[in-house]
């Protein structure tokens, strides 16, 4: 549940000063013992299938730890778990989303009955794309018996925000248009399902703590499955397993 607010910005302020030391300390670490450094993030590298990606090396994306634009992603994603609202049995929020024809929606409209609503969301990340033909094999599977919806948040690789070489360049959604512009993206890869944005407020995002990946499965409104937030955690395949044993 989320924090009250007297509380809040005491939590912020003591997360700011754990990451600003994770951040230097990861520096310093890294000029004083590259190879060690290296080692342990790809090991973490391994859960997201980076290091098995065939478009990205190490020197893609490993430089860029504990830059200042690192710092500002990370801190902005802790900041954001801690208003997280969300919890199991708990009312899934029905938060505004904007279909790609421009029409304005609510998650809850893609819910049909009391079958099990899939929610997957993410952006043009590295890690989830290429996950995606996990998820699709998913809705191959699954379709007959449960609905799935991608809901496409901020960039959490923007080409002006904490860049990885080799990417999509895809700046930091300045309106909703970007948004729009950018969700059209994964049309090409045939996502089976529909696709949404996130407004521009990020409410889905935020309520979800969602950024910069993470799943969840919902049903009758409320969360049945809550995923663990991406990027080293964000696994396609717990979203099987709860599905096998829904209707096992």
């Amino acid at each position: 549940m989320g924090l009250p607010q007297s509380g809040l910005w005491v939590k912020k302020l003591w997360v700011l000063l754990e990451v600003a030391v994770h951040v230097v300390v990861g520096k310093v670490l890294l000029i004083l013992f590259p190879d060690r450094v290296k080692r342990n993030i790809l090991a973490m590298g391994e859960k997201t299938g980076m290091t098995r990606n065939p478009h990205f090396s190490h020197d893609n994306w490993i430089p860029t730890f504990f830059s200042t634009q690192y710092f500002w992603f990370v801190l902005k994603v802790r900041w954001q778990r801690l208003e997280d609202t969300t919890e199991l049995g708990g009312l899934a929020p029905n938060c505004p989303v904007v279909r790609l024809s421009g029409q304005r929606c609510n998650i809850w409209d893609f819910m049909q009955g009391n079958r099990p609503l899939v929610l997957n969301f993410g952006s043009c990340t590295p890690s989830f794309m290429f996950k995606f033909d996990q998820f699709k094999r998913l809705i191959e599977d699954f379709s007959s018996i449960a609905d799935f919806l991608i809901i496409y948040i901020e960039e959490a690789h923007a080409s002006d925000g904490w860049a990885f070489k080799n990417n999509m360049d895809i700046r930091n959604h300045r309106n909703l248009q970007d948004r729009l512009q950018a969700a059209h993206l994964l049309l090409a890869r045939s996502p089976q399902c529909p696709v949404v944005v996130d407004t521009m407020q990020n409410q889905s995002s935020q309520l979800y703590a969602a950024l910069p990946e993470r799943l969840y499965v919902i049903q009758e409104g409320r969360i049945l499955y809550k995923g663990k937030s991406g990027p080293w955690n964000y696994n396609p395949e717990e979203v099987r397993a709860v599905l096998e044993k829904l209707y096992s």
